[in-house]
């Protein structure tokens, strides 16, 4: 690797979105990861001695109690844990069925193209909010049902991408030197086709795990999502809006750790785009 070489590439790495993203997405996730360490006594801890207490008055509550006197410093990281696992699982759920789907509808097209994109254009033009009210009130809400929701809502997008660029890829030299040797279609499916769509995908993945946290977020605020005794952001909203005007802190602590955590994985996601795709780079 020449210097020039080595230096482009560390440069990518000195990006201000990459920086930032990582900082703030990374911050949020190894704090969840610590919580057990950060903090032993748990999130649902009760003081009612220490009830509403203000944040930065006692350290021993940086950011102040709620009307339990729970600790909202821990519970806001206890709430990261539940959105983050739905992100990431409803994602990987949506990645995996999209994909498979996209390549399949792409590279054989007739009957089963026409099908799947049918379908996937019906299922796009109903509105999230309708296909979660309709899906949580015949199959009921919790986290499982929260995480299945989401892939079954988001695994079109997947899928219309990929069949996309399989469309754009099939005819190419490689594809068809491969079929004149007689690859099997599963091996060029997955050995040719899937690694040149690795990229967009992953771009992709990054924003609707950020997107998911916020859908998980407004769903429980709805009362549509989680089961508001375990602790995520979403509840935390939702307990806190009542005491707006004594309490901000309980909710507003809970707001900020959504908004730092979906900016950095956007940035992260805005910085893969350009990373992983140097003809569609912005100047800066």
């Amino acid at each position: 690797m020449t210097t020039k070489a080595a230096n482009t590439r560390f440069a990518r790495f000195r990006n201000l979105e990459f920086i930032l993203g990582v900082l703030l997405a990374g911050g949020m996730c190894l704090a969840v990861l610590l919580s057990g360490v950060l903090f032993p006594g748990g999130a649902d801890k009760i003081d009612l001695m220490a009830r509403l207490t203000p944040p930065f008055v006692n350290w021993a509550h940086a950011l102040g109690t709620d009307p339990l006197g729970r600790d909202v410093l821990a519970r806001v990281v206890a709430g990261g844990k539940i959105s983050l696992l739905v992100g990431f699982t409803s994602v990987a759920g949506a990645v995996v069925i999209g994909v498979v789907m996209g390549l399949v509808s792409g590279y054989y097209r007739g009957f089963w193209d026409m099908l799947v994109m049918r379908f996937a254009d019906v299922q796009l033009a109903l509105p999230f909010i309708l296909l979660a009210i309709t899906f949580i009130a015949i199959v009921g809400g919790g986290l499982t049902n929260t995480i299945i929701l989401l892939i079954v809502s988001q695994w079109v997008q997947y899928a219309r991408l990929v069949r996309g660029l399989v469309l754009s890829l099939r005819e190419r030299e490689f594809i068809q030197s491969a079929r004149a040797i007689g690859v099997r279609d599963v091996k060029i499916l997955f050995q040719h086709l899937l690694p040149n769509l690795i990229g967009p995908v992953i771009v992709l993945m990054t924003l609707n795990v950020a997107n998911n946290i916020l859908l998980e977020s407004s769903l429980t605020f709805l009362g549509l999502g989680v089961d508001p005794l375990i602790p995520s952001w979403g509840g935390m909203l939702a307990d806190g809006r009542t005491y707006l005007q004594n309490a901000w802190w309980v909710s507003v602590f809970p707001g900020l750790a959504i908004l730092l955590t979906v900016l950095g994985l956007n940035l992260l996601g805005d910085w893969l785009r350009d990373s992983l795709d140097p003809t569609g780079r912005t100047s800066r």
